[in-house]
């Protein structure tokens, strides 16, 4: 099994086989008082973007559902300024990339997304949200991603040449229990490796 067919059986069938609990889009809205934690507390700040990943469906259903998810963050961008697009990566993922400074509406339009997806009976096709941080000064940076299939969130610090800061990740769970519903097994912490250095999981 190469790497990213293990990325997907931990974020697919087999995180729903292992799920401990019920995936529900109200859990987006605990990131945004993390983001105001991430801050205060951490030194870390909104990158100003956040992304759902989702597994696609070849069927005009599925494809009339992520025109009608398009049509509605299309008419919230002229009330809250946020853009976005929805693109496939290199790996086969899909994603709706979302880019707005306020962290308040990054959170809803990601919520406002997931929600049509699980309205048009396609919440299973839901893999991921991901929010990403940066720190000012060092440039770390972190995200918090919440799994679908196991109804948790949990943190992921990429280092260059596709290593992890573990100590910053094992931080951040530290000062965020309690705010979020984190996944307690380490092995689903998996993460999602940009296509290049420096980019995000959504690029």
């Amino acid at each position: 099994m190469g790497l990213f067919d293990t990325i997907r059986a931990v974020l697919g069938t087999s995180a729903e086989a292992d799920a401990t609990r019920d995936a529900d889009p109200e859990d987006l809205f605990g990131m945004s008082t993390a983001y105001v934690t991430m801050e205060a507390d951490l030194g870390f700040r909104s990158v100003g973007a956040a992304a759902l990943c989702f597994s696609g469906v070849d069927s005009t259903d599925f494809e009339a559902t992520v025109d009608d998810v398009e049509a509605i963050l299309r008419a919230g961008e002229e009330e809250t300024g946020t853009t976005f697009d929805v693109r496939e990566d290199s790996h086969g993922w899909e994603w709706v990339v979302l880019r707005d400074d306020d962290p308040e509406d990054l959170v809803t339009s990601v919520h406002f997304a997931a929600d049509e997806f699980r309205e048009r009976g396609y919440g299973s096709r839901l893999l991921a949200a991901v929010f990403g941080f940066e720190r000012e000064g060092d440039g770390d940076r972190a995200y918090w991603i919440y799994s679908f299939r196991r109804g948790a969130y949990y943190p992921f610090a990429p280092e260059q040449g596709k290593e992890r800061n573990q100590r910053l990740e094992f931080k951040l769970e530290s000062v965020l229990d309690g705010e979020l519903e984190l996944e307690g097994d380490e092995s689903y912490w998996y993460p999602m490796w940009p296509d290049r250095d420096g980019g995000h999981p959504w690029d």
